[in-house]
This record gives C-alpha cells, structure tokens and sequence, in this order.
C-alpha cells in the first residue's frame, strides 16, 4: 500500500477531562481466603448503567457528556478470578474468561454492553477488577457466569494520560479488547450511526458454549505454490454493482454466488483485500466532484485483528457478530469445494488509531506505548504513511500477531496471508522497555527504533510456527518510510513477495522500451537474479502486472497520465510514474486503431503473465477490461469506480475474458510453467529472430524461448515489442512441426486457436505457407504460442 492511498487521520479527538463524581456501583472483586478459586466470588452483582454518549466530530473538535443513570432491571452474574490465560474471551468452566495485557495501566474494568444499550451509549455492567485478585503479572482477568445473551463488552482502563510518554489512558474511553473475535457498531456499509455519528461506540462479541458452524469436513487445500494462479479481490466491489444480479449484494454471501465464475477463469486462490474490521467512514467526507460521500473502500486502516468485517455479511450485527463470523467461514468453506484457497490480505503495519491526534479505539488505550513504535517523547513513528506503526517486533506484539494468525488458519481455514507493508515487520520495535525486549538494558544508541533487522523475531517465529509455515506466506517488501526488500526480505526459505520488478519491468518491455531485454527474460524465468542466490524458487516471486495499488490493465494501455480528479484532491494522489503507454491517443475516446492496439497489448501483459515462471496474480476486473477512468488511487470510492461491472464481463465473454480463461487452462496443463526451480538450458533455449541467436542489446525489443514440457513437448514463445512487424524463423524440429496456438495479433476468437473454435481448420490454413518454409510472421506489439506436434498429426 502506498502512503498516498489513506489521507490521514483527521479525527480529533477531544480526551475526556471529566471523571465520574460518583462512580456506578461496581463490583469489586475482593479475596476471599476461605475459600478456593471456584466458589470465590459466589456473590450475585447488580450494577447500575452508565450512559456515555459521544457526539461525531464537528469542525475537528469532538464533544462528549458522560451522563450517570440507575438502569431497569440488570442481568445478575457469578463473577470469579479469572485466569490470565489465553487472552480475549473464551468459555469455559461454565461462563467466560476475561483476559487482556495492559502493562501501564492502574486499573481496569470490564464493562459489558447490551446489544440494545450499545447505540445508546449505555454500559450495561461494569466490573472493576481487584490487582490483588484480578491481575497475573501484566494480565488482567475475571472470570464471570450468567446470562451473555445479546451482551458485548469492553475495558475501561485508568493511567497516566501523558503522551509525552507515550500513554493515553482515559477511564471514560470504552476500548476494544486486541483479542475480540468480532466487533460490533454499525449494521450496514456506509451508513452513519445515530446522531450521524461516523466513530459510534463499538463493542466486543461475547463467545458462546453455543457457537458451532459445519465444516463439511473442510480442510486447508495445500496446493502447492507453484500451482497457484491467484486473483486478488474485493469482497463489496465483486459483487455491489447492480448488474452482479445477487441475492446478497457486497457481501460474502455474494462472493459465494460468483465463486463459478472465479473457477470458469481458471483461478485456484482467492486473495481478499482487507476483511479485518475496519471503519470504511474513517474519513467519511462530501465529494463534490462526484456528489457522493469518500469512504476507506479498500479498508487498510484496522480496527481488530480477529474480527471479520461486519458490514461485509447479510447479518451484519445481527446475533452479536456470530452470524458474520459464519458467513465468512461459508466463504471460506464454498471456495475450498471448487478448488479454490482463500487468502487474506492483512495490514500489520498500523492500525486506524493514527497519531496522537487519532480515536482512542483498543490498542491506543489498552497499553499505546507497548503496541507502537514511538520516538522517546511520545511521537509517533510513521513508517506505514498513516499516522501510527505497529510495534511488531515487542514480544508482546509479536505474540499478538501470531496468535491472531493462527486463529484465522485454525478456526478460520484461511490458507495464507499477504502482509500489506511487510517490510515494518523487520523493523526494530521502540526500545521502552529494553530489559523486556532485549534481556538487557541498552547502552548508548545502539540500536534506533525502526532500524530494519536482518533476522527479524517476528519473522523468525511465524517462519518456524508449526502452524504459519504450513500456509503461503507472502510479503509486499516495502513500506512508506523508503525502505525497500524486494528480492532480500527475510525468509527463512518460505516467505514469497509480491514482486513489484517485475510489474515495473513486464510494463517497460511490452510497451517497446529499450534497453529492458535481458531483465524481461529473467523476469520471464522466475526473477532468478533476485530469488536463486538467496536459495529460494521461482515460485517466491508474486507476479504481478496490475493490483489494487494503481492503474488497470484497460488503462494501463489506456493513459500515460493518472487523471484522479474524482477523489476531490486536485490530481495530487496516487503514483506519478506508472511505466503506462496509452497506445498513441490519451483516454478512451480514440481511434479504432489505436482501440485495436490497446486489446492486443492487453493479451500481450496477460500472456506474459501466465507463461512466467513464478506465481501469477490477476487483479479483479482485468479479465474482461474493467476501466476506472485513468484513477490510480480508488481508495475512497464506493461506486462503479471500484464495482465488478457484470453486464461488461457478459459482454467481453468472446473477446477478452475468453482469451484469460483459456490462457489461464493452458498454464495449468503445462508441467513448464510452474517448475519448482529455475529452468536451465537443459529445458530452455533462447532465440531471436533467427533460432538460437537471442539479442540481449540495449535496442533489442524481441525475446523468444523455447521449453520443453512433459505434456506438451516443447513451446515456443515470442514477444514483439517493435513498433516493426518481423518474420520469425522456427527452431528445426525433424519429424515435428510447430502449431500455431497463440497469436495476440489476431483478432478474437483467433487470438487463441481452441480445439472448439469453429473456424479452426480455416485459421490454420492461413499460417500453412509460412509454417511449410519454419517462418511465422509476427504483427508489431505481439506474441505468439505455438506447440509442436509430430508431422504425421495433421
């Protein structure tokens, strides 16, 4: 993710000054010395309620009025110990265990919420926990029994408010558990709370003894990497726009009605753009370009780690969250019995907490100065271009981050990850509390916050987990703050990347610029000279020529410029340099020829992408063309911008998406073009015009191969990226000849001579009199697949 992708923080948030002058009636939790652990506490509690009510912000000020109010009739709990372990809420003995880590914190208290109370600000219960009997070490815990139903919680935790020093404890804030399984607010995408609120009070899903889903007997895919062919998407955007004709429009559900279509384009691995919670009305604000309101549509400013996104299921709050945590694994489930994995892409690197002007929402107020990385006066580092960095390399942190991973593998079935801004994860954590972090205290400046690590302990742990390491693992090895590992991030032999080289190098080649040959035909192999030394496969590199973060395949051919007037910031986001070639005219009013060249070099960055070595990554939208207007920064629209437009797949289905599908199966039934290593000469042969005479020159603008496959034989590939037509000669091949398959340079359905195409015999026919001679004509900006057959199968 780039900085430009997430305006920051603007929320402020006004910290509340005033304490209660006579607190509810809390339970205070004292020892009872007669008595062991289980019958302790065996006293019913009633509490009053506590009406908090927080108004939106309003000319970046915020209000609050903390109200008291003797409730109806309370729910009565057994409220015992507790254990410290694990963290969050878990059932057990009975009831629900309460644990959370707060180090610096003077008191907590565990507030407990009822689904109807929730939107009025109203704490249900509360429970102040005793540090004699409710604290282990850094650990906070209560163990209570009663009647959950429809209840949420929260914390209240007391300290120092001292930013200088990095805390900002508030006893009037509710703060989200770290450990929460679900998040409840909002029921719907979009829509503000009460009192057009747009930071409504949120609360935390209690765990029932109750909670069941049926598994079918589901279980991770572990494909192997090779095989993948992985199409990154948006839950809301595949599914939104009216034309998707589903029950359950933007949502998981939907996902699910249009898993054949992912599995009629050939893909094996879903990868789902942020489904933690977030809050898509962070910076909720009136575009007056378009007349519609700006959201965080991608949804890379987290809120909660274990929690799927709410508004992103038909249920939304409906049964406290358990409904959503369903639909997700019914996602999850359905994808797995048509062969397709499920990844998730996930934003380790800052939370939507910002900076010290950002809400108080969970990690802020629960221990802040544990869980960012902060300079020695409190100042946030900015290493993710959002504001806050999350500490990940703390013990704490670390441990927090792999437990939240694990639960999505164990309870989830998610078969790998994407870490947005991986490289924060090898950044070193703040040094406040040395002893804790390093065993010792620190002498001297021996080692700055954020100095990069070569053996990263975060990285170490999830690299080596029994767990984590049985699932794909996958960096974007970079972050905001300059640093950039691609090809040299740490990993243990089983992190992959997303190879953002060869994006840049794929996008300079096909548009015809010199001097990029030999990096193309390395790019072509499997990025060796990034991946072999280091003693990884071709299959650690991520493919990629177009993702969420930039131009579409349709505008890449489409725009030299990024035209990002419609997110109401005068053209002044998103990335400049976007190696893109609009084919002779800028936009999509042109010429037929220009029109026709635009298709043509689509095929061409689609046909490199499936024949490379490595994993191939399809953004949504690209296989039938999706335009967002030249926008490269589509962060804040939820609209057609970002919509899966259905009726325009429909439409394309015998042009463009018919060449990805096929091209797509063609992929998967060559044993070559998924090695598990780096071909050598023993199974590829360079060429150029002539066979076995390549041009590695800085004018060269042609790169061919050939590969031998156990299915079928041997391919040859070539690339034209000249402005010049060539005739080609073919390698000798005595008792074989070579069949034209591929040709970006015809027009659909002859772009790709299927066995089932109709007029096949006849397409054929017009190669015949130069395959006889062992020449192909090649049209400038195109690249062709033939196979060889033997003579005699004609």
């Amino acid at each position: 993710m780039n900085s430009l992708h997430s305006t920051s923080h603007s929320v402020h948030v006004l910290k509340f000054i005033s304490q209660f002058r006579s607190t509810p009636k809390f339970c205070l939790l004292k020892r009872n010395v007669t008595s062991n652990l289980e019958n302790f506490g065996s006293n019913l509690f009633s509490n009053s309620t506590a009406s908090i009510s927080i108004k939106a912000a309003r000319d970046g000020v915020d209000t609050a009025v903390v109200v008291e109010e003797e409730g109806p009739k309370l729910r009565k709990f057994q409220v015992f110990e507790g254990h410290p372990a694990p963290f969050g809420a878990t059932v057990r003995d009975g009831g629900v265990n309460f644990a959370i880590f707060s180090a610096n914190a003077f008191s907590a208290t565990l507030c407990l919420i009822s689904l109807s109370d929730l939107p009025e600000n109203r704490v249900t219960e509360q429970f102040f926990l005793d540090p004699l009997t409710n604290k282990t070490g850094d650990v906070w815990h209560v163990h209570l029994k009663g009647d959950f139903k429809d209840m949420l919680y929260g914390y209240k935790f007391d300290g120092s408010f001292s930013p200088e020093e990095g805390h900002y404890y508030d006893p009037s804030q509710i703060v989200l558990d770290p450990y929460a399984k679900a998040v409840i607010s909002r029921g719907d995408f979009g829509v503000l709370g009460s009192d057009d609120n747009y930071w409504p009070q949120m609360a935390c899903m209690i765990p029932s003894a109750d909670d069941k889903f049926d598994w079918e007997g589901d279980s991770l895919l572990k494909y192997p990497q090779r095989d993948l062919i992985i199409y990154e998407m948006h839950v809301r955007g595949f599914t939104q726009h009216e034309s998707s004709r589903t029950e359950f429009p933007g949502t998981y559900l939907g996902v699910v009605e249009k898993l054949d279509h992912l599995k009629e384009l050939g893909v094996n691995c879903i990868e789902l753009m942020p489904c933690h919670e977030f809050n898509e009305l962070e910076y909720y604000g009136y575009n007056s370009v378009l007349g519609d309101y700006k959201v965080n549509f991608w949804g890379y400013s987290t809120v909660n780690y274990f929690s799927p996104m709410t508004r992103y299921s038909s249920a939304g709050t409906r049964n406290c969250g358990h409904d959503a945590i369903n639909e997700f694994k019914l996602l999850v489930r359905e994808a797995h019995k048509r062969g397709i994995e499920v990844f998730m892409d996930v934003v380790f690197n800052h939370t939507a907490e910002g900076n010290e002007r950002g809400p108080i929402l969970s990690f802020k107020g629960v221990d802040n100065s544990l869980y960012y990385m902060l300079a020695p006066k409190g100042e946030f580092y900015n290493y993710s271009g959002c504001g806050n960095t999350f500490n990940c390399n703390h013990p704490v942190v670390r441990q927090f981050i792999l437990d939240c991973l694990r639960y999505w593998v164990i309870e989830m079935h998610v078969d790998g990850f994407r870490f947005d801004l991986a490289s924060i994860m090898t950044r070193s954590s703040s040094l406040w509390d040395a002893v804790n972090v390093f065993g010792s205290p620190i002498e001297g400046d021996l080692l700055t916050t954020g100095t990069p690590l070569g053996s990263p302990p975060l990285i170490e742990m999830m690299s080596n987990d029994p767990i984590l390491r049985d699932v794909k693992l996958i960096a974007e090895a970079w972050d905001a703050g300059g640093l950039y590992q691609v090809g040299m991030f740490p990993h243990w032999h089983i992190w992959s990347e997303w190879n953002g080289k060869y994006r840049d190098i794929v996008r300079q080649f096909i548009k015809g610029t010199d001097g990029f040959s030999g990096a193309f035909a390395e790019c072509l192999c499997g990025s060796p000279d990034l991946y072999q030394e280091g003693g990884r496969k071709p299959w650690n590199s991520i493919n990629f020529v177009c993702a969420h973060d930039g131009f579409t395949l349709a505008d890449l051919v489409t725009y030299n410029e990024k035209h990002n007037l419609a997110n109401g910031e005068d053209n002044n986001d998103g990335e400049n340099h976007n190696n893109s070639w609009n084919c002779g005219q800028e936009g999509e009013l042109a010429s037929i020829s220009v029109k026709k060249l635009r298709k043509r070099q689509m095929r061409n960055f689609f046909l490199c992408l499936m024949v490379s070595q490595g994993v191939p990554m399809i953004h949504m939208g690209d296989e039938y063309g999706h335009t967002k207007g030249g926008n490269n920064n589509t962060y804040c629209h939820d609209n057609y911008i970002n919509y899966f437009w259905w009726d325009e797949k429909e439409e394309s289905s015998s042009d463009f998406f018919r060449f990805c599908r096929l091209m797509t199966k063609f992929r998967h039934e060559c044993e070559s073009l998924g090695l598990n290593d780096f071909p050598t000469a023993e199974k590829l042969q360079w060429h150029g015009h002539a066979p076995g005479t390549p041009d590695w020159s800085e004018t060269s603008r042609f790169v061919a191969f050939t590969l031998i496959d156990s299915v079928k034989r041997e391919i040859y590939i070539a690339f034209n990226a000249s402005h010049l037509p060539v005739t080609i000669t073919l390698p000798e091949r005595p008792a074989y000849r070579w069949e034209p398959l591929v040709d970006t340079g015809k027009p659909a359905p002859f772009d790709f001579l299927s066995g089932d195409l109709p007029e096949r015999d006849t397409a054929m026919k017009q190669y015949s009199h130069f395959l006889e001679t062992n020449l192909y004509p090649m049209l400038s900006y195109s690249s062709i697949i033939l196979v060889l057959l033997p003579v005699d199968n004609a």
